[in-house]
C-alpha cells in the first residue's frame, strides 16, 4: 500500500493533475450524458445499479434485469464493459492525482493522513467487482447466479462510500494545503 502510494505521489506533478482535470471535465460534459440517456434508453426508465447510492437485493437486482428486456440487457452489460472501464479509471486519474499533489503540499513526508490517496484507488476496485457482478447476473438472467447477485448490491454501496469518501479527502487535501501555504 505504502508503495503504491508514494508512487501516485511521484506521478501527481501540477501538469499530470491538470491534465487529469481537464480529462475528467471533457468526459463528464461530452461521454457521461449521451452515456446516461442510451442507459435511460435502455433500462425502460427501471433505474440502474449502479446509481443506486444505497444496497440494494439480489431480488432488485433480478428486477432490474426482468425489466430491461433481452434487448436492454445487452445494451448494459456492453456499456459495463465500454464506458464503465473508462470512467472509473478517469475519475480515480483525476481524483489520485489531484489529492496525492495536494496532500504533498498540506501534510508532511511519513504523515499517515498521505495514505489517504488511496481511497479513490479502492473505489474504483468496487466499482469494478460492481461492473462485474452486475453484468454476469443481468447476462445470465433468467437463470440466478445468487451469490454474485447478493455481492452486487455490496459492492455498490462500497464504491459509493469510497468515491465519495475521495471526494471528502480531496476537500481534506484542498484544506491542508491551503493551511500550508497560509502558514508558510
Amino acid at each position: 500500500m505504502r508503495n503504491l502510494s508514494d508512487f501516485l505521489y511521484r506521478i501527481s506533478t501540477g501538469w499530470v493533475s491538470l491534465v487529469a482535470l481537464l480529462i475528467f471535465i471533457v468526459f463528464t460534459a461530452t461521454v457521461l450524458p449521451a452515456q446516461s440517456r442510451q442507459a435511460d434508453e435502455a433500462s425502460q426508465g427501471a433505474g440502474t445499479p449502479d446509481l443506486s447510492f444505497t444496497y440494494y437485493s439480489a431480488e432488485t437486482l433480478y428486477k432490474w434485469a426482468e425489466a430491461y428486456g433481452e434487448a436492454g440487457r445487452q445494451a448494459y452489460v456492453r456499456a459495463r464493459f465500454t464506458f464503465d472501464v473508462a470512467w472509473p479509471l478517469i475519475y480515480t486519474f483525476f481524483l489520485v492525482t489531484a489529492t496525492s499533489w495536494l496532500f504533498a503540499r498540506g501534510f508532511p513526508p511519513g504523515s499517515p493522513w498521505r495514505l489517504a490517496n488511496l481511497t479513490a484507488v479502492v473505489g474504483m476496485l468496487f466499482d469494478f467487482l460492481e461492473n462485474f457482478s452486475t453484468s454476469l447476473v443481468i447476462a445470465r438472467f433468467p437463470a440466478e447466479t445468487p451469490v454474485i447477485a447478493s455481492l452486487a448490491g455490496v459492492f455498490t454501496l462500497l464504491k459509493w462510500l469510497f468515491v465519495i469518501g475521495s471526494l471528502l479527502v480531496l476537500l481534506v487535501g484542498a484544506t491542508a494545503a491551503l493551511r500550508a501555504r497560509f502558514n508558510r
